[in-house]
């Protein structure tokens, strides 16, 4: 009986006015080949910030969606609310 391990990226989003990224990595553990258990955890990257920790697919969908002007706009718009 082998209990194995893996981790995926099952879905990457686009979302909201200013194109964040949502990422959900799925964490599956397998019992000889067969799911028993599978969680779920998500995280955002926004407009500007640092994707070096990504993986190729994430970095490569942030280069294409977030601009320079859009991050711009995400950046205006967040100062315009701490004011």
């Amino acid at each position: 009986m082998a209990l194995t391990e893996r981790t995926t990226e099952d879905k990457i989003e686009i979302v909201g006015d200013f194109k964040h990224v949502q990422v959900r990595t799925a964490t599956i553990i397998e019992r000889d080949g067969v799911e028993i258990s599978r969680s779920f955890h998500r995280h955002v990257v926004a407009p500007g910030a640092d994707v070096s920790g990504e993986s190729a697919e994430v970095q490569a969908i942030c280069a294409a969606v977030h601009t320079p002007e859009n991050i711009a706009a995400y950046k205006a718009h967040q100062e315009e609310a701490l004011q």
